[in-house]
């Protein structure tokens, strides 16, 4: 850092729009910073780790106007979005009672994690697509694969070929496409409030996933599962095309920047953080698939199981929003750390226990919590530590990271289910003693990605109480 009468010039990775909205920022490599006497200047010297306060350097993003209607919208996207991968587990549910009574638990879990790993390995090329197209163009595409894929898979229900193909494959690619515009839009919109953007933007994501957990139970009762897929098809496709028509770009992407940054990896602290979420997403899906049928283990019923996954998800949806405000006061990685705590006490010490209906509420609140904090920090930590121009990029590397996490995290825990005497045929039977290997095994999964967390944290300050 140096001082030029008076005026502060910091050598980051981060690019400072100081010319009219016309101009288009530089997307990577080039680094500038204005000075009042000498003009632009280049600094050619840039830190092998991000500074502290990134992502609050930016001072050319409006930081509001029409970004608040960017983040309605994109909160809305992922309303539809989370109503799809959050509420898996009450679809599982109701095929296992109905259509695909035969089939394994984790093999039908399977369905579930390919969409979810799908969406996270495609990011890269959804961020060039996004490039080459922008992201209303992109956000339009995903609503209607989301859509086409519930509408897909209301004719495959007794098929689980089909089901693999429409909810699993048709559904990732809508899921990525959507995924990927809102979380990388708001940064366009907002530097010093980017935390409560990102908080709201995953709110809708929560408020889905509550919702639809409730709605999709009821459908199954009163339509069967067939109808309750084209339903929820219908409703994506017809609201959500509206708001994605208004997810604009507020200046046009270069189509010619490299969708993948290996040098990011030279930042330990970023590293960390990317093996953080890597590790960290084995564990977040296993509650929210495992409750209706953990539910019914101890002799609840099945509403009593997706009342308690609205509830998960109801809590979700506030971790999703409190996450974003957090993030800009006490720092990202502070509050990435303590979720990823909060996440494996509740399962340890809660989840393994709660044999009545009562601790079970008490786990879904605060697992529900945690585990929605973590998709609101994980953008925020992208864009704190390398800017708007470079953090759709960032967060595409880091969400595809997810894909194993994604894909294997919650069939593991249905085998270890499996393992431990868990059968379909009789829940009502099982107990928690059928279900602790699999608790055990998301919580060891979340104390090990705090530990990346604290890793990473201690790599940029070795200061207990400070912001970061």
């Amino acid at each position: 850092m140096e001082h030029l009468r008076g005026t502060r010039v910091t050598e980051e990775r981060i690019e400072l729009t100081t010319l009219p909205p016309a101009y288009t920022p530089p997307d990577h490599e080039d680094v500038y910073s204005l000075n009042n006497e000498r003009g632009r200047q280049r600094i050619s010297d840039q830190p092998a780790e991000p500074p502290e306060d990134a992502a609050y350097s930016v001072s050319a993003i409006p930081d509001g106007g029409y970004g608040w209607t960017i983040v309605a919208c994109c909160s809305f996207l992922t309303f539809w979005n989370n109503g799809i991968l959050n509420c898996w587990g009450v679809l599982q549910a109701a095929l296992l009672d109905s259509t695909l009574s035969s089939t394994p638990p984790s093999t039908l879990s399977f369905v579930g994690s390919l969409g979810l790993a799908g969406s996270a390995a495609l990011g890269l090329l959804v961020v060039r697509l996004i490039r080459m197209v922008g992201s209303r163009t992109t956000a339009i595409l995903g609503v209607l694969f989301m859509g086409l894929s519930l509408i897909g898979s209301s004719f495959c229900t007794d098929n689980l070929g089909g089901l693999f193909g429409t909810a699993g494959v048709v559904a990732a690619v809508g899921i990525c496409m959507v995924y990927t515009v809102a979380n990388s839009l708001a940064v366009q919109y907002f530097s010093g409030h980017l935390g409560l953007a990102n908080g709201l933007v995953k709110l809708g994501g929560g408020v889905g996933g509550c919702v639809m957990a409730i709605a999709l139970e009821a459908l199954n009762r009163r339509v069967g599962i067939a109808w309750t897929f084209r339903i929820q098809g219908l409703l994506t496709i017809g609201t959500g095309l509206p708001a994605a028509w208004l997810c604009i770009d507020r200046v046009p992407r270069k189509n010619n920047v490299s969708i993948v940054d290996l040098s990011m990896f030279k930042s330990i602290p970023f590293l960390a953080m990317f093996l953080a979420g890597a590790i960290g997403t084995f564990a977040l899906f296993v509650p929210p698939y495992f409750l209706p049928l953990f539910a019914r283990s101890i002799g609840l019923s099945s509403s009593t199981g997706a009342g308690l996954v609205a509830a998960f998800n109801a809590c979700n949806a506030v971790g999703r929003f409190v996450g974003g405000p957090l993030c800009d006061k006490i720092g990202p990685i502070n509050t990435f750390l303590g979720a990823m705590i909060l996440n494996a006490v509740s399962m340890l010490a809660i989840w393994t226990v709660a044999d009545t209906i009562g601790p079970l509420i008490i786990f879904a609140i605060i697992n529900g919590v945690a585990n929605g904090s973590f998709f609101t920090i994980l953008p925020t930590v992208a864009a704190g530590m390398f800017g708007p121009g470079r953090a759709s990029v960032a967060m595409s590397m880091t969400v595809t990271g997810f894909t194993g996490g994604y894909f294997m995290g919650a069939p593991i825990a249905g085998y270890l289910l499996q393992a431990a005497g868990g059968d379909q045929k009789d829940a009502s039977k099982q107990g928690v003693a059928a279900y602790r290997p699999a608790i055990f095994y998301a919580g060891a999964i979340s104390l090990v990605s705090s530990l990346f967390v604290i890793w990473g944290r201690t790599r940029l300050t070795s200061k207990f109480v400070k912001k970061v």
